[in-house]
């Protein structure tokens, strides 16, 4: 009997002690790693991993080494929303992070709000993400309204005055395009030409003459990955637009390898520095190295950017970290630096960064500011 307690006694020691060496904060991610975003989510999730790898090797955050569970949706809005409850109702996951895409974060945002999680960092900047607040969304990056502005304020300033835009038919096109018009305004302009495409079929044939008949000087896409490189391709190839533009959700290298040839010259908003003047920068560049990396892509840095805001709010909501406690440790965050970019919550503020600037695609693919 004694020798029976005895063991049983060691196995429950044992068996806690295995509990304590693999404990993790799982954090829930459901992303386009297929599909029409795959080559800028790779390089983003590069990026977050670097800075989460960084973390774990130290310990993690409360002894615990944190652990992103990825489900792929293929950029399809059903899949996220899908995935978002079996990662939060069946995963258990304290927080989602980083999804893509301005109505897959809509319709996940649903489940949020249902469950009381957490999301931090979706990559997208759509406004009506923003504004209201949503209560369990906690932005990084500039919403693209803004990057848009600030694209037409470059173009006004060098002397462009017939803009086209080509957006995506949902709620992320129109919102680019919003921030397009805005920017145009300034110049007491409209844009020329505003021609639409589906976002699961895109067909750039059809726009082509209407567009062409309006003689644009530039023409900005708005749009995900690979229907943005089909449609600046066809735009180059029917000649329409001396200048082409798009958003930063494209700023990957991922996405000039598959424009080929017709990068060069694209003007590409940007949502993070690249300056080695940022201490963010410098850090990711010191991480990336470390893993044999010769440099750190706009989209990485995005996603480095990401998961430090995520492991600050992890180690705020410590020693017991739960949904609440990190929801209430990002709510009350308040101003935080990440490397020479600020960015504050409040219950009132989820917004982020405000930073936004242009970059160039270089004869060499590199994004050039």
């Amino acid at each position: 009997m004694w020798r029976h307690a005895r063991r049983l006694a060691l196995a429950v020691a044992l068996g806690l002690v295995a509990q304590a060496a693999t404990a993790q904060i799982r954090i829930g991610q459901t992303v386009g790693v297929t599909g029409a975003v795959a080559a800028t989510v790779k390089e983003s999730m590069l990026g977050a991993q670097l800075y989460l790898d960084a973390v774990n090797a130290k310990g993690g955050v409360a002894g615990e080494k944190i652990d992103v569970i990825t489900l792929d949706d293929a950029f399809d809005v059903r899949k996220a929303e899908a995935n978002a409850r079996v990662l939060i109702e069946e995963r258990g996951v304290v927080a989602l992070f980083m999804s893509r895409g301005t109505p897959h974060t809509e319709a996940i945002n649903t489940v949020l709000e249902q469950h009381h999680v957490p999301m931090v960092g979706p990559s997208t900047g759509a406004i009506v993400l923003h504004q209201p607040v949503k209560p369990y969304i906690f932005h990084v990056r500039a919403t693209y309204q803004r990057e848009a502005r600030h694209a037409m304020a470059h173009l006004l300033s060098v002397g462009i005055t017939r803009v086209a835009v080509v957006h995506v038919d949902d709620s992320f096109g129109a919102d680019g395009l919003e921030g397009a018009r805005q920017g145009l305004q300034q110049g007491r302009l409209e844009p020329v030409a505003v021609a639409k495409f589906d976002r699961a079929k895109p067909d750039f044939a059809p726009l082509l003459p209407t567009l062409k008949a309006a003689a644009p000087q530039a023409v900005l896409v708005i749009g995900s990955g690979t229907a943005v490189v089909e449609g600046i391709r066809s735009l180059k190839a029917a000649g329409i637009g001396g200048q082409h533009l798009t958003l930063s959700n494209n700023a990957s290298e991922g996405f000039v390898k598959l424009l080929g040839a017709d990068a060069k010259g694209v003007v590409v908003s940007q949502v993070m520095p690249s300056s080695l003047n940022f201490g963010l920068v410098r850090e990711a560049m010191q991480r990336a190295k470390a893993r044999g990396l010769d440099d750190v892509s706009p989209a990485m840095l995005e996603g480095f950017a990401a998961a430090k805001v995520l492991v600050e709010g992890l180690r705020r909501a410590a020693p017991r970290i739960t949904r609440a406690s990190l929801h209430q440790a990002l709510d009350t965050l308040g101003r935080y630096d990440l490397g020479g970019l600020a960015l504050e919550y409040t219950p009132a503020r989820h917004s982020g960064l405000e930073y936004a600037d242009l970059s160039i695609v270089a004869a060499n693919g590199k994004f050039r500011r």
